[in-house]
């Protein structure tokens, strides 16, 4: 999904066609995501009716279509994103909720992949013993897949095979470092094309052995000492999600806070319009923006005006401005955290941590 995200946000054409989706994963549910999808790619052409060419429309209809076709429902996670332009047609599932919307404007709307990457409530959790490593990527306590090839690693070389080695304790713990070192290896691999917090689950010893030697970390959120390497991942992930849960409650809680000491400061914005002027100008550090927080704007290089929401399908139109502020932002560097309403309610929904 960063990998994505990292080729998506930055094109710029004519026409980026973005459909998002709230799709199922089990049956009979996920019957209806196909009709819902159709429904959608129907509001796309008429939107684009209105706005191109007939020979323009055609050329991007037919690259949406063939696309829709390739989609098999059965594998559906709780969203879709669908991004078509003249130059590409591609789609990724989500492991988060999304609105059904349709988005037609110069650049793709990427605020659900960002979501989807920093709301960490994606993670990785790591089983270690021994004789095996296994790696599980995971939403929330959903298993969105164990990660194969290399996953498993086994350990069939680095361990004792002499009653003298097996007595030698130090011997042991040396032989089990570098199995993990070599784990950890793989481990940053992973990490480097789809950044994700990692939690570990493994005995204490295995644990400790295992954090002294890895090269990052940062990257480990938490751990539960157990062994359960030959556990189902979906048990596995059960288990750790009571534990990853408490931790993304607390961080939140903790960026809540950064928030909160930045009033008054001068370093905070909360109206819409000075927090755009911010971004745009390279000043943004965090945005915090409420999930399903959208909003359609125009904007004419000095005038950010704000539509209502049966506004956002009009030509000219930005269909969500939110959107363009955290590709913005990201560009220059800064973060996006996403809160509910609730946590967000002293801020109407959005606020800035500028840089100066």
């Amino acid at each position: 999904m960063n990998k994505t995200l990292k080729r998506l946000k930055d094109i710029t054409s004519d026409c980026c066609v973005t459909i998002t989706l709230k799709t199922h994963r089990t049956k009979p549910d996920n019957q209806q995501d196909g009709i819902n999808l159709k429904n959608l790619v129907k509001e796309v052409e008429e939107r684009l009716t209105k706005e191109y060419d007939k020979r323009f429309v055609w050329s991007i209809m037919e690259k949406l279509n063939q696309l829709v076709d390739e989609i098999d429902h059965n594998y559906n996670t709780e969203g879709l994103a669908i991004f078509v332009s003249q130059e590409i047609a591609e789609f990724t599932r989500l492991p988060i909720s999304v609105s059904n919307r349709t988005v037609i404007d110069s650049t793709f709307a990427t605020r659900d992949l960002v979501r989807a990457m920093h709301l960490e409530s994606g993670y990785y959790v790591l089983t270690l013993n021994r004789n095996e490593a296994r790696m599980i990527e995971a939403h929330n306590d959903a298993v969105i897949q164990e990660l194969s090839t290399p996953f498993p690693i086994e350990n069939t070389t680095l361990y004792s095979t002499t009653k003298a080695e097996i007595a030698n304790a130090t011997k042991q713990t040396n032989l089990t470092q570098e199995f993990f070192n070599r784990v950890d290896k793989v481990v940053q691999e992973v990490l480097n094309s789809n950044p994700l917090p990692v939690f570990i689950v493994a005995e204490a010893a295995n644990h400790g052995d295992y954090i002294k030697m890895a090269d990052n970390k940062d990257v480990f959120i938490g751990h539960l000492e157990k062994n359960v390497n030959k556990e189902k991942a979906h048990a596995i992930v059960s288990e750790a999600w009571t534990h990853v849960s408490d931790i993304i409650k607390k961080r939140n809680t903790e960026r809540l806070e950064e928030l909160k000491t930045a009033v008054g400061t001068g370093k905070f914005k909360s109206d819409i319009t000075d927090i755009w002027h911010s971004i745009l100008n390279g000043k943004g550090q965090t945005l915090y923006v409420e999930k399903g927080y959208f909003q359609p704007a125009t904007w004419d290089g000095e005038s950010l005006t704000l539509l209502a929401s049966d506004e956002a399908q009009k030509p000219g139109v930005v269909d969500d401005i939110i959107d363009e502020m955290i590709e913005h932002n990201i560009r220059y560097g800064g973060d996006t955290v996403f809160l509910t309403k609730e946590e967000l309610s002293d801020f109407q929904g959005l606020a800035l941590i500028t840089r100066y």
